[in-house]
Protein backbone atom coordinates (compact mmCIF):
# COMPACT_ATOMS: atom_id res chain seq x y z
CA UNK A 1 0.00 0.00 0.00
CA UNK A 2 1.27 3.62 -0.82
CA UNK A 3 2.93 5.18 2.22
CA UNK A 4 1.62 8.88 2.98
CA UNK A 5 -1.43 9.26 0.63
CA UNK A 6 -2.19 12.21 1.95
CA UNK A 7 1.08 13.97 0.59
CA UNK A 8 1.29 16.09 -1.79
CA UNK A 9 3.04 14.47 -4.83
CA UNK A 10 4.50 15.58 -8.16
CA UNK A 11 6.16 13.68 -10.76
CA UNK A 12 6.87 13.91 -14.87
CA UNK A 13 4.09 13.24 -16.88
CA UNK A 14 5.06 13.38 -20.06
CA UNK A 15 7.81 11.09 -22.04
CA UNK A 16 12.05 12.09 -22.49
CA UNK A 17 12.42 13.88 -25.58
CA UNK A 18 8.68 15.81 -26.92
CA UNK A 19 8.62 18.94 -27.42
CA UNK A 20 6.48 19.93 -23.81
CA UNK A 21 7.41 18.74 -20.68
CA UNK A 22 4.66 18.33 -18.06
CA UNK A 23 5.19 18.33 -14.11
CA UNK A 24 1.88 17.48 -12.75
CA UNK A 25 1.34 18.11 -8.96
CA UNK A 26 -1.86 16.64 -6.81
CA UNK A 27 -2.63 17.41 -3.35
CA UNK A 28 -3.87 19.84 -0.83
CA UNK A 29 -0.71 21.87 -1.42
CA UNK A 30 -0.46 21.55 -4.83
CA UNK A 31 -1.07 25.50 -5.51
CA UNK A 32 1.05 26.38 -3.08
CA UNK A 33 3.82 24.59 -4.88
CA UNK A 34 3.50 25.80 -8.07
CA UNK A 35 3.50 29.46 -6.43
CA UNK A 36 6.69 29.01 -4.81
CA UNK A 37 8.71 27.75 -8.05
CA UNK A 38 6.49 30.00 -10.41
CA UNK A 39 6.12 33.55 -11.02
CA UNK A 40 3.51 35.42 -14.02
CA UNK A 41 1.69 38.67 -14.22
CA UNK A 42 -1.43 36.50 -12.96
CA UNK A 43 -0.59 33.70 -10.68
CA UNK A 44 -2.26 30.02 -10.62
CA UNK A 45 -5.13 29.90 -8.16
CA UNK A 46 -9.02 29.96 -7.45
CA UNK A 47 -9.02 33.10 -9.53
CA UNK A 48 -8.16 31.51 -12.60
CA UNK A 49 -9.31 28.08 -12.30
CA UNK A 50 -8.48 25.89 -15.10
CA UNK A 51 -6.99 28.20 -17.34
CA UNK A 52 -3.37 28.12 -18.49
CA UNK A 53 -0.97 31.13 -17.86
CA UNK A 54 2.33 32.27 -18.64
CA UNK A 55 4.78 32.83 -16.90
CA UNK A 56 7.95 31.71 -15.71
CA UNK A 57 10.01 29.21 -13.56
CA UNK A 58 12.06 30.79 -10.62
CA UNK A 59 15.61 30.90 -11.51
CA UNK A 60 17.06 28.80 -8.81
CA UNK A 61 20.00 30.36 -8.51
CA UNK A 62 18.21 34.12 -8.37
CA UNK A 63 20.25 35.12 -11.74
CA UNK A 64 17.11 36.35 -14.41
CA UNK A 65 13.74 35.61 -14.81
CA UNK A 66 14.33 31.95 -15.34
CA UNK A 67 12.63 29.63 -17.92
CA UNK A 68 9.36 30.92 -19.94
CA UNK A 69 6.88 28.07 -19.35
CA UNK A 70 3.22 27.80 -18.51
CA UNK A 71 0.84 26.63 -15.62
CA UNK A 72 -2.45 25.60 -14.25
CA UNK A 73 -4.36 25.12 -11.35
CA UNK A 74 -7.47 22.48 -11.00
CA UNK A 75 -8.77 22.67 -7.93
CA UNK A 76 -10.16 19.25 -6.50
CA UNK A 77 -12.91 17.38 -6.78
CA UNK A 78 -13.09 18.62 -10.46
CA UNK A 79 -9.81 17.33 -11.30
CA UNK A 80 -7.91 14.05 -12.69
CA UNK A 81 -7.30 12.94 -8.60
CA UNK A 82 -10.22 14.20 -7.28
CA UNK A 83 -7.55 16.56 -5.32
CA UNK A 84 -6.59 19.92 -5.83
CA UNK A 85 -3.89 19.63 -9.18
CA UNK A 86 -1.67 22.09 -10.83
CA UNK A 87 0.73 21.60 -14.04
CA UNK A 88 3.87 23.38 -15.40
CA UNK A 89 4.50 23.07 -18.68
CA UNK A 90 7.91 23.67 -19.41
CA UNK A 91 10.28 22.82 -22.53
CA UNK A 92 11.03 19.34 -23.30
CA UNK A 93 14.09 17.07 -23.23
CA UNK A 94 15.13 15.69 -20.02
CA UNK A 95 17.03 18.87 -18.55
CA UNK A 96 14.22 21.55 -18.08
CA UNK A 97 11.87 18.78 -17.00
CA UNK A 98 13.91 17.22 -14.26
CA UNK A 99 15.14 20.64 -12.78
CA UNK A 100 11.76 21.98 -12.60
CA UNK A 101 10.54 18.68 -10.62
CA UNK A 102 13.30 19.22 -8.36
CA UNK A 103 12.17 22.60 -7.54
CA UNK A 104 8.76 21.37 -6.83
CA UNK A 105 10.02 18.70 -4.45
CA UNK A 106 11.70 21.55 -2.84
CA UNK A 107 8.53 23.10 -2.45
CA UNK A 108 7.04 20.38 0.02
CA UNK A 109 6.17 17.87 -2.86
CA UNK A 110 7.36 14.25 -2.22
CA UNK A 111 7.88 12.38 -5.81
CA UNK A 112 5.31 10.19 -6.44
CA UNK A 113 5.13 6.28 -6.95
CA UNK A 114 4.03 4.12 -9.59
CA UNK A 115 0.38 5.16 -10.95
CA UNK A 116 0.09 7.14 -7.87
CA UNK A 117 -1.95 9.74 -9.72
CA UNK A 118 -4.40 7.00 -10.68
CA UNK A 119 -4.34 5.61 -7.64
CA UNK A 120 -6.00 8.75 -6.32
CA UNK A 121 -8.11 8.96 -8.45
CA UNK A 122 -9.84 5.60 -7.91
CA UNK A 123 -10.02 6.42 -3.62
CA UNK A 124 -11.67 9.53 -4.50
CA UNK A 125 -14.50 8.14 -6.43
CA UNK A 126 -13.44 9.34 -9.71
CA UNK A 127 -12.64 5.85 -11.14
CA UNK A 128 -13.49 2.75 -10.95
CA UNK A 129 -10.71 0.22 -10.93
CA UNK A 130 -11.61 -0.97 -14.52
CA UNK A 131 -11.24 2.57 -16.01
CA UNK A 132 -7.86 2.66 -13.81
CA UNK A 133 -6.68 -0.07 -15.71
CA UNK A 134 -8.52 1.61 -18.90
CA UNK A 135 -5.43 4.39 -18.22
CA UNK A 136 -2.84 2.01 -18.70
CA UNK A 137 -4.16 0.25 -21.75
CA UNK A 138 -4.50 3.19 -23.33
CA UNK A 139 -1.01 4.05 -22.62
CA UNK A 140 0.17 0.86 -23.72
CA UNK A 141 -2.55 0.71 -26.76
CA UNK A 142 -0.20 -0.50 -30.13
CA UNK A 143 -2.87 -0.21 -32.41
CA UNK A 144 -5.75 1.31 -33.27
CA UNK A 145 -8.41 -0.71 -31.92
CA UNK A 146 -6.19 -1.34 -28.75
CA UNK A 147 -6.72 1.92 -28.30
CA UNK A 148 -10.50 2.19 -28.99
CA UNK A 149 -11.04 -0.53 -26.57
CA UNK A 150 -9.02 1.30 -23.87
CA UNK A 151 -11.28 4.27 -24.50
CA UNK A 152 -14.59 1.89 -24.26
CA UNK A 153 -13.01 0.40 -20.89
CA UNK A 154 -12.21 3.97 -19.47
CA UNK A 155 -15.36 5.60 -20.57
CA UNK A 156 -16.71 2.55 -17.90
CA UNK A 157 -18.11 0.16 -20.55
CA UNK A 158 -16.75 -2.81 -18.40
CA UNK A 159 -17.51 -1.68 -15.26
CA UNK A 160 -21.28 -0.79 -15.35
CA UNK A 161 -21.69 -3.96 -17.21
CA UNK A 162 -19.81 -6.03 -14.05
CA UNK A 163 -22.06 -3.33 -11.53
CA UNK A 164 -25.20 -4.46 -13.13
CA UNK A 165 -24.45 -7.77 -12.56
CA UNK A 166 -23.65 -7.70 -9.14
CA UNK A 167 -26.23 -5.33 -7.94
CA UNK A 168 -28.45 -8.13 -9.10
CA UNK A 169 -26.26 -11.41 -7.33
CA UNK A 170 -26.83 -8.37 -4.19
CA UNK A 171 -30.64 -8.58 -4.66
CA UNK A 172 -30.73 -12.23 -5.24
CA UNK A 173 -28.47 -12.54 -1.62
CA UNK A 174 -30.60 -10.46 0.20
CA UNK A 175 -33.88 -12.95 -1.00
CA UNK A 176 -32.05 -15.90 0.91
CA UNK A 177 -30.83 -13.82 3.61
CA UNK A 178 -34.40 -13.30 4.19
CA UNK A 179 -35.31 -16.91 4.53
CA UNK A 180 -32.94 -16.74 7.34
CA UNK A 181 -34.06 -13.84 8.99
CA UNK A 182 -37.44 -14.16 8.73
CA UNK A 183 -38.00 -18.18 8.68
CA UNK A 184 -41.19 -17.87 10.78
CA UNK A 185 -42.65 -14.74 8.14
CA UNK A 186 -44.85 -15.62 5.61
CA UNK A 187 -43.67 -13.44 3.15
CA UNK A 188 -43.93 -12.86 -0.74
CA UNK A 189 -40.32 -14.77 -1.49
CA UNK A 190 -39.63 -16.02 -5.06
CA UNK A 191 -40.92 -19.37 -5.62
CA UNK A 192 -37.21 -21.39 -5.59
CA UNK A 193 -37.19 -22.22 -9.29
CA UNK A 194 -37.45 -18.50 -9.85
CA UNK A 195 -34.43 -17.55 -7.88
CA UNK A 196 -32.63 -20.65 -9.53
CA UNK A 197 -33.71 -19.15 -12.65
CA UNK A 198 -32.64 -15.37 -12.01
CA UNK A 199 -28.90 -17.01 -10.89
CA UNK A 200 -28.42 -19.37 -14.04
CA UNK A 201 -29.24 -16.27 -16.18
CA UNK A 202 -26.93 -14.48 -13.96
CA UNK A 203 -23.78 -16.82 -14.41
CA UNK A 204 -24.43 -17.29 -17.92
CA UNK A 205 -24.26 -13.46 -18.31
CA UNK A 206 -20.82 -13.33 -15.83
CA UNK A 207 -19.63 -16.37 -18.12
CA UNK A 208 -19.92 -14.87 -21.46
CA UNK A 209 -18.58 -11.97 -20.62
CA UNK A 210 -15.67 -14.00 -19.23
CA UNK A 211 -15.33 -15.27 -22.50
CA UNK A 212 -14.31 -12.00 -24.20
CA UNK A 213 -10.63 -12.11 -22.27
CA UNK A 214 -9.58 -13.73 -25.30
CA UNK A 215 -10.59 -10.74 -27.48
CA UNK A 216 -8.60 -8.71 -24.78
CA UNK A 217 -5.74 -10.29 -25.47
CA UNK A 218 -5.64 -10.13 -29.01
CA UNK A 219 -6.35 -6.50 -28.87
CA UNK A 220 -4.43 -5.24 -26.62
CA UNK A 221 -1.30 -7.65 -26.64
CA UNK A 222 -1.40 -8.32 -30.50
CA UNK A 223 -0.70 -11.44 -32.35
CA UNK A 224 2.73 -12.83 -33.02
CA UNK A 225 3.11 -13.98 -36.29
CA UNK A 226 6.34 -15.90 -37.66
CA UNK A 227 7.12 -15.75 -41.36
CA UNK A 228 9.47 -18.93 -42.16
CA UNK A 229 10.29 -21.14 -45.10
CA UNK A 230 13.18 -22.15 -47.23
CA UNK A 231 15.98 -19.91 -47.95
CA UNK A 232 15.57 -17.09 -50.47
CA UNK A 233 11.78 -17.52 -50.49
CA UNK A 234 11.12 -13.59 -49.85
CA UNK A 235 10.56 -13.82 -46.53
CA UNK A 236 13.01 -10.51 -45.96
CA UNK A 237 11.13 -9.01 -49.17
CA UNK A 238 7.41 -9.51 -47.74
CA UNK A 239 8.59 -8.05 -43.98
CA UNK A 240 9.60 -5.23 -46.08
CA UNK A 241 6.71 -4.81 -48.17
CA UNK A 242 4.46 -5.41 -45.26
CA UNK A 243 6.06 -2.12 -43.30
CA UNK A 244 6.25 -0.19 -46.01
CA UNK A 245 10.38 0.30 -45.96
CA UNK A 246 13.14 -1.95 -46.12
CA UNK A 247 14.31 -3.53 -42.98
CA UNK A 248 15.64 -6.09 -43.64
CA UNK A 249 18.05 -6.82 -45.77
CA UNK A 250 17.71 -8.79 -49.24
CA UNK A 251 19.97 -10.38 -52.05
CA UNK A 252 19.69 -13.29 -53.78
CA UNK A 253 21.99 -15.03 -52.17
CA UNK A 254 19.94 -18.03 -50.11
CA UNK A 255 21.00 -17.48 -46.53
CA UNK A 256 21.15 -13.80 -46.25
CA UNK A 257 19.06 -13.85 -42.97
CA UNK A 258 21.21 -15.12 -40.55
CA UNK A 259 18.89 -14.09 -37.57
CA UNK A 260 15.29 -13.52 -36.55
CA UNK A 261 14.41 -9.73 -36.58
CA UNK A 262 11.22 -8.59 -35.52
CA UNK A 263 8.76 -5.26 -36.35
CA UNK A 264 5.55 -4.24 -35.31
CA UNK A 265 2.83 -3.45 -37.79
CA UNK A 266 -1.22 -3.10 -37.54
CA UNK A 267 -3.58 -5.11 -39.86
CA UNK A 268 -7.26 -5.02 -39.74
CA UNK A 269 -6.77 -2.69 -36.31
CA UNK A 270 -4.10 -5.46 -34.74
CA UNK A 271 -1.27 -5.73 -33.95
CA UNK A 272 1.13 -8.23 -35.54
CA UNK A 273 4.11 -9.11 -34.37
CA UNK A 274 5.94 -9.90 -37.21
CA UNK A 275 9.45 -12.22 -36.84
CA UNK A 276 11.59 -12.39 -40.28
CA UNK A 277 13.52 -16.16 -39.69
CA UNK A 278 16.53 -17.13 -41.13
CA UNK A 279 15.33 -19.82 -44.22
CA UNK A 280 15.24 -23.17 -43.18
CA UNK A 281 17.03 -26.20 -44.97
CA UNK A 282 19.25 -29.37 -44.57
CA UNK A 283 21.47 -28.25 -41.19
CA UNK A 284 24.64 -30.07 -43.74
CA UNK A 285 23.91 -27.66 -46.19
CA UNK A 286 23.94 -24.54 -43.47
CA UNK A 287 27.98 -23.00 -42.60
CA UNK A 288 27.70 -22.73 -38.53
CA UNK A 289 26.50 -19.05 -38.56
CA UNK A 290 23.35 -19.96 -40.72
CA UNK A 291 22.84 -23.21 -38.77
CA UNK A 292 22.45 -20.84 -35.51
CA UNK A 293 20.04 -19.02 -37.17
CA UNK A 294 18.05 -22.30 -38.20
CA UNK A 295 18.21 -23.11 -34.66
CA UNK A 296 16.57 -19.71 -33.66
CA UNK A 297 13.66 -19.76 -36.67
CA UNK A 298 12.42 -23.42 -35.42
CA UNK A 299 12.36 -21.88 -31.73
CA UNK A 300 10.28 -19.06 -33.38
CA UNK A 301 8.05 -21.38 -35.08
CA UNK A 302 7.49 -23.14 -31.49
CA UNK A 303 5.87 -19.92 -30.10
CA UNK A 304 4.19 -18.42 -32.83
CA UNK A 305 0.61 -17.87 -32.79
CA UNK A 306 0.27 -17.33 -36.75
CA UNK A 307 3.15 -19.21 -39.15
CA UNK A 308 2.88 -17.65 -42.58
CA UNK A 309 5.28 -20.41 -44.30
CA UNK A 310 6.56 -19.10 -48.24
CA UNK A 311 6.80 -21.45 -50.91
CA UNK A 312 8.75 -19.99 -53.64
CA UNK A 313 6.87 -20.56 -56.99
CA UNK A 314 9.32 -19.18 -59.46
CA UNK A 315 11.79 -22.29 -58.63
CA UNK A 316 11.55 -24.87 -61.16
CA UNK A 317 8.90 -27.61 -60.45
CA UNK A 318 11.45 -30.38 -59.37
CA UNK A 319 11.83 -28.10 -55.88
CA UNK A 320 8.29 -28.41 -55.41
CA UNK A 321 8.74 -31.75 -53.95
CA UNK A 322 10.95 -31.03 -51.45
CA UNK A 323 9.71 -27.82 -50.28
CA UNK A 324 6.08 -29.66 -49.57
CA UNK A 325 8.46 -32.11 -47.13
CA UNK A 326 10.00 -29.20 -45.41
CA UNK A 327 6.50 -27.60 -45.09
CA UNK A 328 5.06 -30.32 -43.44
CA UNK A 329 7.83 -31.50 -40.91
CA UNK A 330 7.59 -27.72 -40.07
CA UNK A 331 3.80 -27.71 -39.65
CA UNK A 332 4.22 -30.53 -37.35
CA UNK A 333 6.45 -28.36 -34.54
CA UNK A 334 4.00 -25.77 -34.64
CA UNK A 335 1.21 -24.81 -32.22
CA UNK A 336 -0.32 -21.67 -33.41
CA UNK A 337 -2.07 -21.72 -36.66
CA UNK A 338 -0.24 -22.38 -40.51
CA UNK A 339 -0.93 -20.90 -43.37
CA UNK A 340 1.08 -22.08 -46.48
CA UNK A 341 1.59 -19.16 -49.32
CA UNK A 342 2.99 -19.05 -52.40
CA UNK A 343 5.56 -16.07 -53.19
CA UNK A 344 7.00 -14.97 -55.81
CA UNK A 345 3.90 -15.31 -57.87
CA UNK A 346 4.91 -12.44 -60.83
CA UNK A 347 7.78 -15.32 -61.74
CA UNK A 348 6.03 -18.39 -61.85
CA UNK A 349 5.48 -20.52 -64.72
CA UNK A 350 2.52 -22.29 -63.39
CA UNK A 351 -0.97 -20.69 -62.67
CA UNK A 352 -2.14 -20.76 -58.90
CA UNK A 353 -4.29 -23.51 -59.68
CA UNK A 354 -1.54 -25.43 -61.01
CA UNK A 355 1.04 -25.10 -58.33
CA UNK A 356 -1.80 -25.87 -55.55
CA UNK A 357 -2.75 -28.81 -57.88
CA UNK A 358 1.17 -29.90 -57.28
CA UNK A 359 1.21 -30.08 -53.71
CA UNK A 360 -2.15 -31.95 -53.58
CA UNK A 361 -0.55 -34.55 -56.61
CA UNK A 362 1.99 -34.84 -54.59
CA UNK A 363 0.84 -35.58 -51.13
CA UNK A 364 -2.60 -35.89 -50.49
CA UNK A 365 -5.61 -37.22 -51.81
CA UNK A 366 -7.67 -36.36 -49.10
CA UNK A 367 -9.68 -33.82 -50.02
CA UNK A 368 -9.95 -32.40 -45.76
CA UNK A 369 -6.30 -32.35 -45.57
CA UNK A 370 -5.53 -30.21 -48.29
CA UNK A 371 -4.38 -26.54 -47.21
CA UNK A 372 -5.82 -23.43 -48.65
CA UNK A 373 -2.78 -21.61 -50.40
CA UNK A 374 -2.15 -17.29 -50.77
CA UNK A 375 -0.44 -16.41 -53.30
CA UNK A 376 1.66 -13.42 -53.56
CA UNK A 377 4.40 -11.11 -54.63
CA UNK A 378 6.09 -9.63 -52.49
CA UNK A 379 8.19 -7.89 -54.59
CA UNK A 380 4.91 -6.38 -56.67
CA UNK A 381 2.62 -6.30 -54.19
CA UNK A 382 0.50 -8.33 -55.88
CA UNK A 383 -2.57 -9.63 -53.45
CA UNK A 384 -1.78 -8.50 -50.51
CA UNK A 385 -4.56 -7.70 -49.80
CA UNK A 386 -5.72 -11.17 -49.92
CA UNK A 387 -3.21 -12.42 -47.58
CA UNK A 388 -3.96 -9.31 -44.88
CA UNK A 389 -7.35 -10.48 -44.73
CA UNK A 390 -6.34 -14.24 -44.21
CA UNK A 391 -4.39 -12.71 -41.23
CA UNK A 392 -6.60 -11.35 -39.65
CA UNK A 393 -9.20 -13.59 -40.04
CA UNK A 394 -6.84 -16.40 -38.83
CA UNK A 395 -6.37 -13.99 -36.03
CA UNK A 396 -10.09 -14.13 -35.03
CA UNK A 397 -10.67 -17.13 -35.78
CA UNK A 398 -12.94 -19.26 -32.75
CA UNK A 399 -14.18 -15.22 -31.39
CA UNK A 400 -17.44 -14.67 -30.97
CA UNK A 401 -18.86 -12.08 -33.27
CA UNK A 402 -19.46 -9.98 -29.68
CA UNK A 403 -15.97 -10.39 -28.67
CA UNK A 404 -14.99 -9.11 -31.97
CA UNK A 405 -17.09 -5.22 -31.40
CA UNK A 406 -14.99 -4.67 -28.59
CA UNK A 407 -18.29 -3.38 -26.87
CA UNK A 408 -17.34 -4.56 -23.09
CA UNK A 409 -14.19 -6.72 -23.48
CA UNK A 410 -12.53 -7.63 -20.31
CA UNK A 411 -8.62 -8.46 -19.45
CA UNK A 412 -7.79 -11.40 -18.16
CA UNK A 413 -8.09 -10.69 -14.68
CA UNK A 414 -11.57 -9.60 -14.46
CA UNK A 415 -12.02 -13.27 -16.74
CA UNK A 416 -10.61 -15.18 -13.83
CA UNK A 417 -12.64 -13.26 -11.23
CA UNK A 418 -15.90 -13.96 -13.48
CA UNK A 419 -15.26 -17.24 -13.87
CA UNK A 420 -14.93 -18.37 -10.15
CA UNK A 421 -17.94 -15.55 -9.55
CA UNK A 422 -19.80 -18.24 -11.88
CA UNK A 423 -18.73 -21.31 -9.93
CA UNK A 424 -20.07 -19.87 -6.66
CA UNK A 425 -23.32 -19.29 -8.31
CA UNK A 426 -23.63 -22.86 -9.56
CA UNK A 427 -22.90 -23.54 -6.45
CA UNK A 428 -25.88 -21.26 -5.47
CA UNK A 429 -28.19 -23.21 -7.32
CA UNK A 430 -27.69 -26.35 -6.16
CA UNK A 431 -27.96 -25.58 -2.45
CA UNK A 432 -31.52 -23.51 -3.38
CA UNK A 433 -32.40 -26.92 -4.78
CA UNK A 434 -31.81 -28.43 -1.58
CA UNK A 435 -33.50 -25.48 0.33
CA UNK A 436 -29.75 -24.91 2.32
CA UNK A 437 -30.60 -20.85 2.47
CA UNK A 438 -27.73 -20.90 4.45
CA UNK A 439 -24.77 -22.03 2.05
CA UNK A 440 -26.87 -20.39 -1.04
CA UNK A 441 -26.36 -16.92 0.94
CA UNK A 442 -22.56 -18.05 1.35
CA UNK A 443 -21.83 -18.86 -2.34
CA UNK A 444 -23.76 -15.78 -3.38
CA UNK A 445 -22.09 -13.41 -1.12
CA UNK A 446 -18.28 -15.12 -2.46
CA UNK A 447 -20.05 -14.43 -5.95
CA UNK A 448 -20.63 -10.67 -5.05
CA UNK A 449 -17.33 -10.00 -3.78
CA UNK A 450 -15.49 -11.32 -6.71
CA UNK A 451 -17.30 -9.59 -9.02
CA UNK A 452 -16.65 -6.59 -6.66
CA UNK A 453 -13.11 -7.08 -7.22
CA UNK A 454 -13.50 -5.88 -10.66
CA UNK A 455 -13.90 -2.59 -10.44
CA UNK A 456 -12.78 -2.19 -7.01
CA UNK A 457 -15.70 -2.28 -4.79
CA UNK A 458 -13.98 -5.03 -3.35
CA UNK A 459 -10.83 -4.86 -4.00
CA UNK A 460 -7.94 -5.45 -0.56
CA UNK A 461 -5.19 -3.15 -1.11
CA UNK A 462 -2.81 -6.05 -2.31
CA UNK A 463 -4.83 -6.31 -5.37
CA UNK A 464 -4.59 -2.16 -5.54
CA UNK A 465 -0.76 -2.54 -4.99
CA UNK A 466 -0.35 -4.85 -7.69
CA UNK A 467 -2.12 -3.36 -10.86
CA UNK A 468 -1.12 0.21 -10.23
CA UNK A 469 2.61 -0.88 -9.59
CA UNK A 470 2.68 -1.51 -13.79
CA UNK A 471 1.83 1.88 -14.22
CA UNK A 472 4.50 4.46 -14.50
CA UNK A 473 5.26 6.98 -11.95
CA UNK A 474 3.44 10.00 -13.99
CA UNK A 475 0.49 8.35 -14.41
Amino acid sequence: MFEHENDTIAAICTGTGGAVGIIRISGSHALDAVRTVWRGKRMPGPEYPRVMLYGHIVSENGAGEGEPSLAVFMPGPHSFTGEDVAEIHCHGGSFAARRALRQVLQAGARLAQNGEFTRRAFLNGKLDLTQAEGVLDLINAGSERAGLLAERQLNGAVGSLVREIRAEVVHLLSECESRLDFSEEDLDWMPPDVLREKIGALREQAGNLALTARAGSLIRDGVSLVIAGPPNAGKSSLLNRMLGYDRAIVTPIPGTTRDTLEESVSIGGISFRVTDTAGLREAGEADPVEAMGMERSQQSLGTADIVLWLLDASAPAESFFAQFEAMNRAKNTVRGKFIPCWNKMDGAALSAEELDRAYSFEKTTNETSKPVFEHISARTGDSLDELFRRLEETAWDGLPPSAQSGDAVVSERHAALLEQAANHLDAACECIQAESWELAGSSLRTAAELIGCITGETATPDILDEIFSRFCIGK
